[in-house]
């Protein structure tokens, strides 16, 4: 590396998935797991929202992002990276974070697959119900 670079570091989670964020300032390098976020990312427009935080700031074209990410499917790894990313942007400048916020990059998406109940078949489907 050349000197002095300073490295943001952001958690984002969105499902099962967990994406570990790292951005510098530079050219607009979006990596992730090693390969460019188009190649990584199976359709478009799950690259798309991966970096959609970059695109509200206006700094997609200024900072270098490289992301680990594990867990879930590519839908929720797409989130998680956003989500991490939308953090290491706030940390990165603190007046960023009314428009981060505004855009709704900051929350974090609750939603997890609900458990499979004992005596039914799925979560919420049941066994089939017969009268007589």
């Amino acid at each position: 590396m050349s000197a002095e670079t300073t490295i943001f570091i952001a958690t984002g989670r969105r499902k099962s998935a967990t994406a570990r964020i790292r951005i510098t300032e530079g050219t607009g390098k979006l990596v992730a797991n090693g390969r460019t976020f188009d190649d990584y990312f199976s359709h478009e427009n799950f690259a798309k929202q991966a970096y959609i935080p970059l695109l509200t700031v206006e700094l997609k074209d200024k900072i270098d992002v490289t992301a680990n990410v594990a867990g879930g499917g590519v839908a929720g790894q797409a989130g998680a990276v956003a989500h991490g990313i939308a953090r290491a942007l706030q940390r990165m400048n603190p007046e960023l974070r009314p428009a981060l916020k505004k855009a709704g990059h900051l929350k974090r998406d609750p939603r997890e697959k609900e458990r499979k109940k004992p005596g039914q078949s799925g979560a919420r489907k049941r066994f089939q119900f017969s009268k007589r």
